[in-house]
């Protein structure tokens, strides 16, 4: 007698293979906390000096920062922009024959502060500027500035040019790497003059011997030192190798010449207008703090934001023309 082999193993694995649970997905990885700004609470009351003194720091903060931003962008974009002025304009008197050579205009009047007078051309230091007249802290943003008192470049005697070392532009910074034998050119009125570099001096040096009777030499003047930190002068001789012009008559006297166009000076009388430029400052800035609170901060962005600008570059620009004229 035959006996059916049993399918309880089989029917086991069949029965757990229908009743088994499903497979459970793998598990997540938790999320990682978002960062969240959680403003730090107060301990104790502000009193209202506190306030005001933080008040004051901010304002302080910004004036600070409007001068750096005018000192590096504004700055320099002004600079340019006179230059290319003067530039068109200097050539239209050349053209014209109009060029001063002298102190006074072609019609006698004294020539004002800022006229274009030159052309300086240095190549050797990538330089090609229109030097105006006069060297106080407001000529010397437009560009290089001839000394009042001295001859126009290739005339007879010495003429003395002044740039700024780090601001406006600091179209001098790269003078004391001239050296004896580089040449390069000025035109004036007179025409083309061509000077020839006899060395590099530093702050109180004994310069080069002095010139002959009828010679024309050239010294250009610049400040020495970190960029915005001067620290003493860097002067540059240059003797005329071409034919010297007749010296234009000069009004203006070494002990005439203002004390403000002189090395390393700054300019004092504008603290009137720079004491008008921090109250413009400070309103601007209470009428956005009160608009702020009263009326809304969109209101007080779109309002505030271009006048606050205009303030603190007005108090920037003040600010830069009372530093020394070479920096």
């Amino acid at each position: 007698m035959t006996v059916a082999p049993t399918r309880a193993f089989d029917d086991t694995l069949e029965l757990d293979a229908i009743w088994a649970p499903p497979p459970s997905d793998p598990p997540r990885r938790p999320r990682r906390p978002r960062w969240r700004w959680v403003p730090r609470r107060r301990v104790g009351p502000v009193s209202p000096g506190q306030r005001l003194g933080a008040q004051i720091a901010r304002l302080l903060a910004l004036v600070l920062l409007s001068l750096a931003a005018y000192v590096v962008v504004v700055g320099n974009l002004e600079h340019l922009i006179a230059q290319d002025r003067l530039h068109q304009q200097f050539t239209q008197q050349l053209a014209e024959g109009t060029a001063p050579v002298s102190e006074g205009r072609f019609d006698d009047v004294l020539l004002s502060d800022g006229a274009p007078v030159a052309q300086l051309t240095i190549p050797q230091i990538g330089v090609d500027e229109t030097v105006v007249e006069g060297t106080d802290s407001s000529n010397l943003a437009l560009g290089p500035g001839h000394r009042r008192d001295t001859s126009l470049p290739g005339q007879a005697g010495v003429s003395v040019i002044m740039g700024r070392h780090s601001t406006f532009g600091g179209p001098f910074r790269h003078i004391e790497e001239l050296g004896p034998g580089d040449r390069f050119t000025a035109v004036t009125g007179q025409g083309e003059q061509t000077f020839e570099v006899i060395g590099v001096f530093y702050g109180g040096d004994a310069g080069p011997a002095s010139a002959k009777a009828g010679e024309s030499r050239l010294l250009l003047e610049t400040a020495r030192g970190p960029a915005f930190f001067p620290t003493s002068i860097v002067r540059v001789y240059a003797q005329l190798i071409s034919e010297p012009q007749p010296r234009g008559a000069r009004d203006t006297t070494f002990r005439t010449l203002p004390a403000t166009d002189k090395e390393m000076a700054g300019d004092t009388s504008r603290a009137w207008a720079l004491v008008f430029a921090l109250q413009l400052a400070i309103v601007v800035a209470a009428g956005a703090v009160w608009t702020h609170r009263r009326i809304g901060a969109r209101q007080a962005w779109a309002v505030f934001v271009p006048l606050g600008l205009l303030a603190f570059f007005l108090v920037a620009d003040q600010s830069v023309r009372m530093l020394p004229n070479l920096m």
